[in-house]
């Protein structure tokens, strides 16, 4: 019987075990470390990597071509596809699977053809994966503080363009309220929030996201979700977007949003994304709520904290020394937390593995 015809193999789902210990055993890198970076990458679980080691092993055995392996790798898409719809609200044929969030943004942007007489809204905390994007665009931008984005909006404005939760501050800027009080397309970076946060998306037009932060996927994993498919065009075709061309390059698009796929995913990196999608427990939103309130609380006794009460997973604070230098002091110490050049603020990421002891460590570290 050949690899490809084998059943696959089942999958611990820790989403019906109660304990944290239990989820916690799921990564490996917590043995060491106390992990407070998902912001950046979340903690890799033991049963993606065994995953995405599998399915390369597969590939070193059988090769990585013919009809079997095709079949195999679209219906592994397939199945990421669902997966990512039913964590997001949506149903599968309004998600494009991409590389990134980053991917997403310049899918969206392209597509909407923006130029110098379309106005878009921004926020001036943006990362660089959405305002760099914007500014490629050619469209006039137009930036304004965290929680004045509607004030900035006027009748010239064709976009809102905004993060769910700033990746600097930590903030919610509250896209669905700006959309339902604007009436405007928005483009929303979910890079922050999915995974940390619950995700409603079907009042936003477009909502970009990144796997490997706290959905803790492999690198180079995201999705878009596009509420109205046939509503945007393609401006960045991958082989993905046609179900048959011409010599000319002329193509039937394909049904829904996978016409926006942004290219081949490697079938290791679908595995091992599936399977970091099955480790999240139910609780694990109500998780990082406590874990960043707690952490909020102590951070605030002792410093500037920049980040609002009752957000995600981020809690952004202000240091009393080189935030280089605490950084590195840190890690020396098992904690792993991240700074925010040239801003002097140093970010938290509070998952739903975080622990008491995370916090902990991380406190005296800051002593």
């Amino acid at each position: 019987m050949s690899f490809w015809s084998a059943p696959p193999s089942r999958r611990l789902r820790l989403s019906a075990l109660p304990s944290h210990e239990d989820v916690r055993a799921a990564f490996p890198v917590l043995e060491r470390y106390a992990y407070l970076n998902a912001g950046t990458n979340g903690p890799l679980p033991r049963v993606a990597a065994e995953a995405m080691i599998r399915e390369q092993l597969l590939d070193l055995a059988e090769g990585r071509g013919g009809e079997p392996y095709f079949s195999h790798a679209l219906a592994m898409r397939g199945e990421v596809r669902g997966e990512l719809a039913s964590l997001f609200g949506v149903e599968p044929a309004q998600v494009a699977l991409t590389r990134s969030t980053t991917d997403g943004c310049n899918i969206v942007l392209a597509g909407l053809d923006l130029g110098p007489d379309d106005e878009v809204v921004t926020s001036d905390v943006e990362h660089f994966g959405l305002i760099g994007p914007l500014h490629a665009s050619g469209a006039k931008i137009v930036t304004a503080p965290e929680d004045r984005i509607l004030e900035a909006v006027t009748d010239r404005t064709r976009l809102v363009a905004i993060s769910h939760v700033s990746w600097v501050t930590g903030n919610s800027l509250d896209p669905a309220r700006v959309k339902a009080e604007s009436g405007l397309p928005v483009l929303v970076d979910g890079a922050q929030s999915a995974g940390a946060i619950p995700v409603e998306v079907d009042a936003i037009d477009y909502y970009a996201v990144s796997c490997q932060k706290w959905l803790c996927g492999p690198d180079v994993t995201g999705a878009l979700v596009v509420a109205s498919p046939d509503d945007l065009p393609v401006a960045l075709p991958s082989y993905f977007a046609q179900t048959e061309h011409q010599p000319d390059g002329s193509y039937v698009p394909r049904e829904g949003a996978e016409r926006f796929d942004s290219g081949w995913i490697g079938t290791p990196s679908l595995a091992g994304l599936s399977a970091a999608l099955d480790v999240a427990p139910e609780w694990r939103f109500e998780r990082v709520a406590e874990m960043a309130a707690k952490c909020r609380t102590a951070l605030a006794e002792r410093f500037e904290v920049v980040t609002k009460a009752d957000q995600a997973g981020l809690v952004t604070f202000r240091p009393t020394s080189g935030p280089t230098e605490l950084v590195s002091s840190l890690r020396e110490r098992g904690v792993i937390v991240r700074e925010l050049p040239g801003r002097n603020l140093i970010r938290v990421s509070c998952g739903y593995w975080t622990s008491d002891d995370d916090l902990e460590r991380l406190l005296g570290g800051l002593a």
